[in-house]
């Protein structure tokens, strides 16, 4: 679980059709958007996935600390099985899921008392939606891209998760030099922890391809954009807008 850092890029969020709240708890630190303030709900089904994480790792210390893919029994909570799941499929520690998997399990939770939700939980985005919405990319105050390329996203596209995965940004571990690896997926946790496993790839501009061509293989991985430096790749069902000045 990464530490606090301040989130500049919820200060792009413009629409206005929905209405934002935070809810915070030792390190998760979520930014949720929906038709009403759900602060309260959101605050106790945030407590109540954090418990079940954090009575497991009681039990399981390893699951914290392993940077491979960490097996769970069939007594684990569901929470814990999706994050190892998740990075089984891509070779990584569980824990390079935990920001996607909260923002989905909060999110879905959500979603009965809202018919749109939003929740980015660390740069790490669950949403659903039922009107056309642009995603700002940040790839680091530095880049060429920053503040000037969203995600189109098309509400029969969502639920989606669109997590990103930065060695040059914030303090989440990562072993490459990307600006921004972000990926798109159905499954929050899975898109989480596929953004690790190919930021972990970008070391130059020339691991682009590489990355692209590991994203590919993953099952369940919708689109991923990389960014290092002033290159960008892009592979999948991505639509890029333009919304710089």
């Amino acid at each position: 679980m990464a530490g606090y850092e301040p989130r500049f890029y919820r200060d792009w969020s413009k629409d206005k059709d929905l209405i934002s709240f935070t809810v915070v708890v030792k390190e998760s630190d979520l930014y949720v958007r929906a038709t009403r303030n759900l602060s309260r709900k959101a605050l106790k089904v945030l407590l109540k996935h954090r418990a079940s994480l954090e009575e497991y790792i009681q039990r399981q210390p390893a699951f914290l600390t392993s940077l491979e893919p960490f097996a769970v029994g069939q007594d684990a909570p569901l929470i814990v099985k999706t994050m190892a799941e998740a990075a089984e499929k891509v070779g990584v520690g569980p824990m390079a899921a935990v920001a996607g998997a909260i923002a989905e399990y909060v999110g879905k939770e959500l979603l009965p008392f809202s018919r749109e939700v939003i929740v980015e939980n660390g740069g790490d985005i669950f949403l659903k939606t039922q009107k056309t919405r642009s995603i700002g990319i940040y790839a680091g105050e530095s880049s060429p891209f920053t503040g000037k390329l969203a995600l189109k996203i098309e509400p029969k596209e969502t639920p989606l998760g669109i997590c990103t995965s930065a060695g040059t940004v914030g303090h989440s571990l990562s072993f490459g030099k990307c600006d921004a690896a972000i990926l798109l997926s159905p499954s929050a946790s899975l898109a989480d922890a596929a953004a690790t496993a190919v930021g972990n790839l970008i070391q130059s501009a020339d691991d682009i391809q590489k990355g692209i061509d590991f994203a590919k293989g993953i099952e369940g991985i919708k689109g991923v954009v990389i960014i290092k430096d002033d290159q960008i790749g892009v592979w999948g069902d991505i639509r890029l807008v333009d919304i710089g000045v």
